[in-house]
């Protein structure tokens, strides 16, 4: 399964995708935008490498002082407001540490990667984690990059068996 998969998925099913990402810095809207087709499903891409611009895009700063910049209710904040500040279909949020310490934000599991992804028809959070155990950034980003690629394929999935399951009654 791969990103062009995906993007043809989205493109079938008239589905929209946004997202907000801190440190995959955008690889994700890069690796959508790499696909013919792209700008029929990507509505818009966040890079909030900051806490600042988190909170400015909606995630709140008590969610941050409980559970960290770096944690799953961060990730759905993110995930829930991209989508809700975009009317996509689906909202995806990434936050996590990649192989370094942040002096800014010491809490927070290190050398985990945060994902969530926001259905806005099911009103539901898909998440998962994943450890950064690769020696580059870059091929910690791509790990990344798979597994959003692998959950949203097999949500739209599905979604398209129950379709189908629903149509065949009889």
């Amino acid at each position: 399964m791969n990103m062009k998969d995906l993007v043809e998925k989205l493109i079938e099913n008239n589905k929209t995708i946004s997202t907000m990402e801190s440190c995959t810095g955008g690889g994700v809207a890069n690796a959508i935008t790499n696909i013919e087709g792209a700008s029929s499903v990507l509505k818009y891409s966040a890079v909030t490498y900051s806490n600042e611009f988190k909170m400015k895009m909606g995630v709140s700063q008590d969610v941050i002082d409980k559970y960290s910049v770096y944690s799953m209710k961060t990730a759905d904040e993110m995930s829930f407001n991209i989508s809700k500040f975009t009317n996509s279909d689906y909202g995806v949020g990434i936050t996590g540490k990649l192989n370094r310490v942040d002096v800014n934000n010491p809490f927070g599991e290190d050398n985990v990667v945060f994902i969530s992804i926001y259905d806005k028809e099911e009103q539901k959070f898909y998440n998962d984690k994943i450890e950064a155990v690769e020696s580059s950034r870059k091929e910690n980003k791509e790990l990344v990059i798979d597994m959003i690629v692998t959950t949203l394929l097999r949500i739209i999935k599905n979604k398209e068996g129950v379709q189908y399951a629903k149509h065949r009654k009889i």
